[in-house]
């Protein structure tokens, strides 16, 4: 098994921040190129229904200037598979998706849709797409994200990340050792495993740490960072936090 750890830059608060007064900045592509020179391995964004912050045309301009790989998120409807379908970016990662959600709440509900999820990802996967699940680090998700032809699982670290945060230290060791035990299985079954959801400076490390783990999907607390810092700046300190917990 290969150690590299990648890490996915998301760049969709960039364009949040563009979209709250409407202008043509900060430019989302300009801030995935900026990505790619400080170290990314991948550019993240979620097209939303509503649109919120990625738009269409974000899309078709992260597909033509990129140099790394497009990791296009996105909501299982056919609106987005027809999208997904035209612009065939590397990976494909399937969110649930709620209008009234501030963010994504948590992990896709594959069990129970099993059937109508293994049919639209069969086609993404003729295209070329390299298909990822967004799931809880759920034995029986994972199971289902396997039994469909999905490719890659990414587990959600936002609980985690949220325990940490409001220090229940016990709730967040239990559920780091879940997302450990889950990221083992996850591989035993030949899944590649990802994960991503709320990681900061602070968090980053144990989940980086997981042998089974490939790559790290990173994008709000970034983004945040590079209010203080600068964006070049945040992405090389979490490319020396994974790289130094992965090393160790």
């Amino acid at each position: 098994m290969s150690n590299v750890l990648r890490l996915g830059v998301n760049i969709d608060h960039v364009a949040t921040v563009r979209n709250a007064r409407g202008s043509a900045y900060p430019d989302p592509v300009r801030a995935a190129k900026l990505a790619e020179r400080s170290g990314a391995d991948g550019i993240t964004a979620h097209l939303r229904e509503d649109r919120r912050h990625i738009t269409d045309a974000d899309i078709e301009r992260l597909v033509d200037a990129l140099s790394v790989p497009l990791n296009f998120e996105m909501a299982a409807t056919d609106e987005m598979q027809k999208i997904a379908l035209r612009h065939r970016p590397h990976a494909v990662c399937i969110v649930p998706e709620k209008r009234e959600e501030r963010t994504t709440e948590g992990g896709l509900e594959v069990a129970r849709e099993e059937n109508r999820l293994a049919h639209f990802i069969a086609p993404l996967a003729d295209a070329g797409c390299r298909v990822s699940i967004f799931i809880a680090a759920d034995a029986a998700q994972i199971e289902a994200a396997h039994r469909i032809g999905a490719a890659v699982v990414e587990l959600h670290t936002g609980a985690y990340c949220d325990y940490h945060a409001e220090g229940k230290l016990a709730a967040r060791d239990a559920e780091l050792a879940r997302l450990r035990e889950m990221s083992a299985y996850a591989h035993s079954l030949g899944l590649e495993v990802h994960a991503g959801h709320g990681l900061t400076f602070d968090t980053v490390a144990p989940i980086a740490a997981f042998p089974e783990v490939r790559e790290l999907n990173i994008g709000h607390f970034l983004i945040g960072e590079a209010i203080f810092t600068g964006l070049q700046p945040a992405i090389m300190e979490m490319r020396r936090l994974m790289d130094a917990a992965r090393r160790a």
